[in-house]
């Protein structure tokens, strides 16, 4: 599928209110047509997810930008059942079949001033009491970022530098769904990358498509999942493996093999925090004799949306909000560089303008908690320690929580208090 003819209209789209009054003049307009410029603004506004939500009588279309879903517009029925059948059609989805979900996927070719890589649409249908649903996520090739663009200070951006380069062991993220750890992960790939070693992955599905990399993808109708794929990826004769999670004690078995007979190993896991991947693993029956010996480091990850930089206003610190930084940033290593408080400092809060589209907010970075595995970490970990003590053993050792990381970025008027606490929790315990 291409987008061309309306390029020029999408280039001085600047809100979700300019592509709003956009499609209203098109309503009328051929689906193709009309549909382009729907794509198209995704596109510009860089949205991750199209929805496509059907009411009673008209079905809503919002869009999901920096990680929030805001309301583009609402359309007639009859207009949504014809851009969804031309969605299933292009997805390869069968337009017969109503009743049950439906994955599919298509490419979006732009070309404009600049050569751009084609863009992947991944496309989810859902039977629902109203109609068809269907949900289009965005995978950008230009969204795919180097380490100096994750939003790492001064000393982390050393850590992951130094442990992304070494010649075997593992390196696990960790967050919930949709916390940047894929982006993380391919940060790592593109920083390592050159002719003289060879990377395979295992994903479901890949979604970005990298060049000299082997990319494979999880088929469980055909028997190829996370640990069988693994299995057959280590007679490939790979320097570097990249497994898109590990979800299932067979995969985290493999996984931790390979770590330890010279791969260096990339994957993600669902914790809460770095220290709450040990007992994660442990749960899905890795030895703990084998877990400290694997393991390089554990990044634990959130997002949070940066403040918009022509709208953000300047504010003093309260005395409450300076106490609960301050405790906060107590145990905080002495290493790690942090602007001095006083009641006279300044930090910054949303306002809103035509440039954010009245969020305040413009754009994501990440916020991290990294817990390298050492000689002495490594040894405590053979004592099987619940969670919190080796969360006090690692914050004793020198680990930022992702909270002290978040207050950091506050204090440099990266993003807000509110941002932060609507990530990683309120500051008051």
């Amino acid at each position: 599928m291409k987008i061309e003819i309306f390029q020029k209209k999408i280039e001085n789209i600047q809100d979700a209110g300019d592509l709003k009054k956009d499609i209203n003049k098109n309503l009328k307009s051929p689906t193709t047509k009309l549909l382009d410029i729907i794509l198209g603004g995704a596109i510009q506004l860089k949205a991750s997810d199209i929805h496509f939500e059907p009411q009673t009588k008209e079905t809503k279309i919002r869009m999901r930008i920096d990680g929030f879903l805001q309301d583009i517009i609402l359309i007639d029925a009859q207009i949504y059942q014809n851009i969804l059948s031309r969605l299933k059609l292009v997805s390869g989805i069968k337009l017969n079949i109503r009743h049950k979900p439906q994955p599919g996927r298509f490419t979006v070719t732009i070309k404009n001033k600049e050569e751009r890589e084609p863009i992947e649409i991944r496309s989810s249908t859902l039977p629902t009491n109203q109609g068809e649903s269907i949900v289009l996520r965005l995978l950008d090739p230009q969204s795919l970022i180097g380490l100096d663009s994750l939003g790492l200070r001064d000393g982390l951006s050393q850590i992951f530098e130094r442990e992304i380069k070494r010649p075997n062991g593992m390196i696990l993220l960790t967050g919930p769904t949709g916390s940047g750890k894929t982006t993380t992960l391919y940060a790592f790939l593109k920083e390592i990358q050159k002719p003289g070693i060879k990377i395979i992955t295992i994903e479901d599905p890949p979604e970005y498509q990298l060049e000299g990399i082997t990319q494979t993808r999880v088929d469980r109708s055909r028997g190829y999942t996370f640990a069988s794929g693994l299995k057959s990826i280590m007679r490939q004769d790979p320097d570097v493996i990249l497994i898109g999670e590990i979800r299932d004690s067979e995969t985290s078995k493999a996984a931790i093999q390979a770590a330890l007979t010279g791969h260096l190993v990339f994957s993600t896991l669902h914790t809460n925090d770095a220290p709450g991947t040990i007992a994660r693993l442990s749960s899905l029956q890795a030895k703990v004799i084998n877990i400290g010996p694997a393991i390089n480091l554990v990044v634990a990850q959130r997002l949070v949306r940066k403040l918009c930089p022509k709208c953000k206003k300047e504010r003093k610190i309260t005395l409450e909000e300076l106490k609960e930084i301050k405790r906060e940033l107590k145990e905080i290593p002495k290493s790690v560089k942090i602007p001095k408080l006083s009641t006279e400092t300044k930090i910054f809060q949303p306002k809103g303008c035509k440039f954010c589209n009245g969020t305040g907010y413009r754009g994501r970075t990440g916020v991290f908690e990294s817990l390298p595995i050492d000689d002495e970490i490594e040894e405590f970990i053979l004592n099987n320690p619940s969670v919190a003590t080796l969360r006090k053993r690692a914050i004793e050792k020198g680990m930022v929580t992702l909270k002290q990381d978040g207050l950091i970025k506050i204090l440099k008027g990266v993003t807000s208090i509110e941002e932060l606490e609507r990530v990683a929790g309120e500051l008051k315990k």
